[in-house]
């Protein structure tokens, strides 16, 4: 069911119509045997960035849209309710490209950004560690200066695109300074060195590769430098702010397709000589489902206000992750619930959706984390 947008102008929805399209042909079609075989969508992105929708919110002068964020993430929740782990991918570029974007040097964005934009160069987000999670200030990996380069040292986990993305964007300890001892690396995929672990074996998003990424003394050019050296901590939560709102509108994209199935499933499905949707206690649990939708919807679209207008977003991109993916959580749960047997099967994709969006609770800072981000900007707001 295609949801009816509220965007700001005519050309915002001419995009919507190009993005539901290429969905609709491009995407759909091809998600449920791409996650059955574990089939990670390169062409996927390739066709994206053809069509101009890597760069939805960055400048038109690097090949971008220029685009409003609230604009970009209302695409992003349609290429998401197509294919989940598209949209994620999507999500984890756009945040990759951020570092450059926002705090590249001149020619750092010359050099890369139309590439990043046009889809030749697929991203990855090397914060993570086996031992450096959610306490990013625990972080063990290393780049030591040695004239011209930084040799990089170290292990990165969870990584998406692992294997499979053009270039790293890295943070890497410089200094035992706890605040300001990080810096942000641009380290492209062949850059002698670099190694990956096998693919993690996950209970969804399959056709999204996550793996280890090695660090064995990875010499990068100084210029590969993103920001001052170290500016990484402060990159690092700046680019995290924007991605959980790409995880939010992800998570209601996700939902959004679990409610469209369960709706559908219940006018067609007929017990005791009539459709399912015709009994109360199915239709309060589709109303439950379809105002969790809606209010989650509206807290990624307010945060998304805010940044665009150049406002303080932290608390609400927070709130907008904690709420869009508890709500995606509860909502293809309750989908499964509607179809009964048949949503436990594969021959539905409920069931793949309840499995993807458990994920959503725990990447890009789990919910409890986005509980202490919250309570925290609240607490320093009102001292």
């Amino acid at each position: 069911m295609a949801v009816d947008r509220l965007l700001p102008t005519e050309e915002s929805t001419d995009l919507l119509g190009l993005v539901r399209d290429l969905c609709a042909n491009e995407l759909t079609p091809y998600a449920a045997k791409a996650e059955e075989t574990e089939t990670f969508p390169r062409d996927a992105f390739r066709t994206l960035g053809k069509a101009g929708l890597l760069g939805l919110p960055y400048p038109e002068q690097y090949g971008g849209a220029e685009q409003p964020y609230e604009v970009y993430l209302q695409m992003l929740e349609e290429i998401a309710a197509a294919w989940m782990s598209v949209g994620v991918g999507l999500s984890v570029h756009t945040m990759t490209s951020y570092a450059v974007a926002t705090f590249g040097t001149p020619d750092q964005r010359e050099l890369l950004l139309p590439d990043m934009i046009g889809g030749e160069l697929l991203g990855a987000y090397a914060l993570s560690e086996p031992q450096a999670g959610s306490d990013i200030s625990g972080m063990t990996t290393k780049a030591v200066r040695d004239g011209d380069y930084y040799v990089i040292s170290g292990t990165k986990s969870w990584i998406t695109h692992g294997s499979h993305a053009d270039f790293y964007t890295t943070f890497a300890r410089t200094s035992a300074d706890p605040k300001h001892g990080i810096s942000a690396f641009h380290v492209p995929a062949d850059a002698e060195g670099l190694s990956f672990g096998a693919p993690e074996r996950k209970m969804g998003l399959t056709g999204s590769t996550t793996t280890l990424v090695n660090y064995d003394r990875v010499r990068v050019p100084a210029a590969n430098l993103i920001g001052a050296e170290g500016d990484g901590m402060r990159i690092a939560l700046s680019a995290l702010d924007s991605g959980r709102l790409g995880i939010a509108a992800c998570a209601v994209g996700l939902a959004q397709a679990a409610l469209d199935v369960a709706s559908s499933y219940a006018l067609e499905r007929q017990q005791f000589g009539h459709a399912i949707a015709e009994f109360q206690g199915l239709q309060f649990l589709l109303a439950d489902m379809a105002a969790a939708v809606e209010s989650a919807r509206a807290t990624y679209v307010q945060a998304a206000r805010r940044r665009d207008l150049g406002r303080r977003f932290t608390q609400q991109a927070a709130i907008a992750k904690l709420i869009c993916t508890d709500a995606a959580m509860k909502v293809t749960t309750d989908a499964v619930q509607v179809l009964g047997g048949y949503g436990y099967t594969r021959e539905f994709p409920a069931e793949r959706y309840m499995r993807e969006a458990k994920v959503t609770q725990i990447f890009e800072g789990t919910n409890q984390i986005q509980r202490l981000v919250i309570s925290r900007d609240l607490l320093r707001s009102v001292r």
